[in-house]
């Protein structure tokens, strides 16, 4: 079978398992993982479709905004859940099980929310590469990922929103704020709206399509693509973006050679004696 043909197969086989159920309930994000996933369930469900967005201080104003357009245009009722994940302690701590804490809370409120609804998320088979604690809670929660289940990869729903004319078919992948801090590292309102200040500074400067501000104490780290470096280092924008970093109360500020990475902070969590990404200890 051709990959045309697989991707549609698998598109079937989520448009049938939407249709197993009556009402659903979308985590949703704007990203375009979660959107392609609505848009099915809206095709297939209709107006027993909703979609609800986390709002907190790890997630940043402009995903919210750009959830609630998207659901508007998709015709879909949209609602908003919001959570201090700041004041959680076990998500605040910041160990190696933030994210299954957060999802546990995330997904425990929006099952508050359902009702008879099921709740789905738009995890896809991409991210079964990467440490995700979080599914964990979500199957602990009877959370459904169809994207997942079907076997969607993230290149293949990309290709599919393009085909459907989403708005988000070529949207950089979005994480919450906390993984721009190293495990251990305790979050607080201040680091975090520091971190988020200072990113979207440079990524206004550089106008690269994916870019990380790592927080390392006094250090920013920061990731981009290998092909952005030439116009990071034209003086003049380097000197912008480490202005605009300073702003946020960084004191160094460094490029990290290996580029942008998706997951970058859990690379300390794989390390071995074949494989020392974690570094020197």
């Amino acid at each position: 079978m051709q990959r045309g043909g697989q991707i549609r197969e698998k598109v079937a086989r989520v448009r049938g398992w939407i249709a197993e159920y009556k009402t659903v309930l979308v985590a949703f994000s704007g990203g375009v993982d979660s959107t392609l996933l609505l848009k099915l369930c809206r095709d297939v469900l209709g107006p027993a479709v909703s979609a609800v967005t986390v709002i907190s201080p790890l997630h940043a104003p402009a995903e919210g905004a750009r959830a609630r357009h998207i659901a508007a245009e998709l015709g879909v009722r949209h609602r908003e859940l919001p959570v201090d994940l700041l004041a959680e302690e076990r998500v605040a701590r910041n160990d190696a099980s933030r994210c299954y804490w957060c999802k546990k809370i995330l997904f425990s409120g929006m099952r508050d929310m359902a009702a008879q609804a099921v709740v789905l998320d738009g995890s896809n088979a991409s991210d079964r590469a990467d440490f995700r604690p979080g599914v964990q809670a979500a199957r602990e929660l009877g959370v459904r990922s169809p994207l997942q289940e079907a076997g969607l990869e993230k290149e293949e729903i990309r290709s599919l929103s393009r085909d459907f004319a989403l708005p988000t078919w070529n949207v950089p992948a979005q994480a919450c704020l906390a993984t721009r801090f190293a495990y251990g590292t305790p979050l607080s309102y201040a680091k975090v709206a520091a971190v988020a200040a200072a990113e979207a500074s440079v990524q206004k400067i550089l106008a690269v399509p994916e870019l990380r501000l790592r927080h390392h104490g006094e250090t920013a780290r920061l990731e981009i693509p290998p092909d952005a470096f030439p116009r990071l280092f034209d003086p003049r924008i380097r000197q912008e973006v480490i202005a605009a970093v300073r702003k946020s109360g960084y004191v160094y500020v460094s490029c990290d050679l290996a580029g942008y990475r998706s997951g970058s902070m859990n690379e300390v969590l794989n390390q071995t004696e074949d494989n020392p990404r974690g570094g020197i200890r």
